[in-house]
């Protein structure tokens, strides 16, 4: 049986040991983005046109189609090689999509009250594959590696349990009475 396979649009990179797919709409960053994140120490898969496969009901995983391998084009930059620039280790061939961060320009990012507390944070199918996926707003304000790093490690401890916004709101209801 062939495995089914997507083509999607974005940026496909390894932050912290844990596949993630930047997406947006054209223009909005995704490459310049990535490319501070390998200079930060972390791995391009595939930019533009990641080609993601379905190995088992629980699992996707994504590469790079072979005439964009080890290439990423940055907005004023041009097309740069990324081993040639920053090492082998650069990038890598192959990951598992974990998580989804998708880049929004912040004057159409819309949070609820609870959302401020907790992110914006959803599910998206891939290949009929569940992933979790977080909406990061794009501002000049924000320096967005240091927030794809951290939105990685906030889904990180979530995977293993722990929700530190769930502990902020405990804390508060303890500290004004509610659980005393």
């Amino acid at each position: 049986m062939r495995s089914q396979t997507e083509t999607l649009h974005g940026v496909f990179i390894e932050v912290l040991d844990l596949g993630v797919l930047l997406e947006g709409p054209s223009g909005i960053g995704k490459s310049g983005l990535a490319l501070e994140l390998v200079s930060r120490g972390h791995k391009l898969i595939a930019d533009d046109a990641p080609e993601f496969h379905r190995c088992s009901s629980t699992t996707v995983s994504g590469t790079c189609p072979a005439p964009l391998q080890d290439f990423i084009a940055v907005f004023g930059l041009g097309v740069l090689n990324i081993p040639a620039m920053f090492g082998a280790d650069a990038v890598k061939k192959t990951s598992q999509l974990q998580l989804l961060i998708s880049l929004v320009p912040a004057n159409h990012f819309k949070l609820t009250e609870d959302g401020r507390l907790k992110g914006s944070l959803y599910q998206r199918s891939v290949l009929g594959v569940e992933i979790s996926a977080i909406k990061l707003p794009v501002t000049a304000e924000h320096n967005m590696a240091i927030m794809v790093e951290n939105a990685i490690r906030n889904h990180k401890l979530r995977v293993a349990g722990y929700n530190a916004a769930e502990e902020f709101i405990n804390n508060q209801r303890f500290f004004l009475g509610g659980d005393r």
